[in-house]
């Protein structure tokens, strides 16, 4: 068991040693997509301290990058995520250990909404308790058929304060408090249905579709989705008015970018636009 220090930040761990927590790939037709693989497949990817510091050094990076347009968040093994790392947390009872860990959760879910690029959830398996989280936290979400969520946490005595967060902005209010207050597994047609997710493959389909959706938001002009994905978050917590006005100040700026002036160019001549980037 890796002795915990809030301070400092490990990419490796005591468990398969030679093997990274996170594996890191750019897509080789596209240099724009970058995927991060959750890579301890005999702890079900685990939400570790560990592997959550590997995961927000990853996504820090990626966020200052300009040329990433889409991140996919994926997993090795047959789970997603399982959640916390229960062993882990029942070895360092401590409550300071117990908030250090939940705030650094937190912060990694945070970073993932907040940073630029659109972030995919490539889910199969189960995710449960923080790993649904994830999944909610990310801004879409495909799944295998076969695989199953739930905020099992209160199964255990723990009710899933901060999946909450994520999964409640995410389903119903009645469906999203049925999953936390029971620990009960939905299916993947049922989390399609409710909001979860945006998409239900079979696993030979899967790859397929997350690249049909990957296209297309990489046709799009990355000055869009990156103004997109700001504004959309942003505008969520508004007063209707007040979110009409910062609307109409976004898409005002947004008009002055070259892509605008190309795309309706484009548009009103009937040819593919030549999206740069400003």
């Amino acid at each position: 068991m890796t002795e915990f220090n809030p301070n400092k930040t490990v990419l490796t761990s005591t468990v398969d040693i030679n093997e990274p927590l996170v594996i890191r790939e750019s897509n080789k037709d596209l240099s724009s997509v970058v995927t991060l693989t959750l890579n301890r497949p005999k702890q079900f990817n685990a939400l570790s301290v560990e592997l959550l510091s590997a995961m927000q050094t990853e996504l820090d990076s990626i966020a200052q990058d300009n040329n990433i347009q889409v991140v996919i968040i994926a997993a090795n093994g047959k789970a997603f995520c399982a959640g916390h790392n229960l062993k882990e947390m029942r070895a360092n009872a401590d409550e300071a250990f117990q908030r250090a860990l939940f705030q650094q959760c937190s912060q990694m879910m945070l970073t993932i909404n907040q940073m630029p690029q659109v972030v995919i959830a490539k889910v199969q398996g189960i995710a449960t308790a923080a790993g649904c989280q994830l999944v909610a936290a990310c801004d879409l979400a495909i799944a295998s058929d076969d695989t199953k969520f739930a905020t099992s946490g209160i199964n255990v005595g723990l009710f899933c304060s901060t999946p909450a967060v994520a999964v409640s902005r995410n389903l119903p209010r009645k469906q999203a408090f049925e999953m936390l207050i029971t620990g009960e597994f939905i299916d993947a047609y049922t989390a399609l249905q409710q909001g979860l997710i945006n998409r239900v493959a079979t696993a030979e389909q899967l790859d397929a579709t997350l690249q049909s959706l990957i296209d297309a938001i990489t046709a799009k002009s990355s000055v869009a989705v990156r103004t997109g994905k700001n504004m959309f978050y942003k505008q969520l917590d508004m007063e209707l008015a007040d979110a009409y006005e910062y609307a109409s100040e976004v898409m005002t700026c947004n008009m002055m970018a070259d892509d605008v002036s190309e795309g309706i160019d484009a548009f009103i001549e009937k040819r593919h636009a030549v999206w740069t980037g400003r």
